[in-house]
């Protein structure tokens, strides 16, 4: 059985999706209106906010500032490979970035293989919980994250990987 909720962010609409689990829910994505290749409602998921309870709160506290580390139950998906890129992902640190190449290093792939990494990244079911807004191109460009650049850059800043830009 696959249940969902809807959360309001500072990024927008959260949608969480995920199948019942020992600690409310195991999560299956977490993804943001208009990302790219977010997945939508489907008839014969069940809207369940109550599951959710514990991952809405860290969220919450993610966006208040007093929460650096997610600790949430998901479901594993995706090929051998992009759960290699994935688990990566979750060991870059709160507030830093990394790039595409330097984490391609970290897991022992060729540089000539950057893009499969960059598309490991952007097929990632768990945008926040799976950081992969800390990933940024070799020459310090924000690019490539599925929620919009735009987020990232709201995202980063929060962080304090990025300054605030002022107007």
């Amino acid at each position: 059985m696959t249940v969902y909720t809807t959360v309001t962010s500072p990024l927008g609409q959260l949608l969480l999706v995920g199948e019942p689990g020992p600690r409310g829910v195991s999560l299956t994505s977490l993804s943001m209106t208009g990302q790219k290749n977010a997945p939508a409602v489907r008839g014969g998921w069940t809207r369940d906010p109550d599951r959710f309870t514990g991952v809405a709160r860290q969220l919450s506290d993610y966006f208040a500032g007093e929460l650096t580390a997610f600790d949430v139950e998901f479901t594993p998906s995706g090929t051998d490979f992009q759960r290699l890129v994935w688990s990566a992902l979750e060991e870059i640190p709160y507030g830093s970035t990394t790039t595409y190449g330097e984490l391609a290093g970290r897991i022992g792939v060729e540089r000539g293989r950057i893009q499969a990494v960059g598309a490991a990244i952007g097929a990632n079911p768990l945008l926040l919980v799976r950081p992969c807004h800390r990933v940024i191109g070799a020459d310090g460009s924000l690019r490539g994250y599925a929620g919009s650049v735009e987020r990232k850059v709201q995202l980063l800043t929060h962080e304090g990987a990025l300054q605030p830009t002022l107007l």
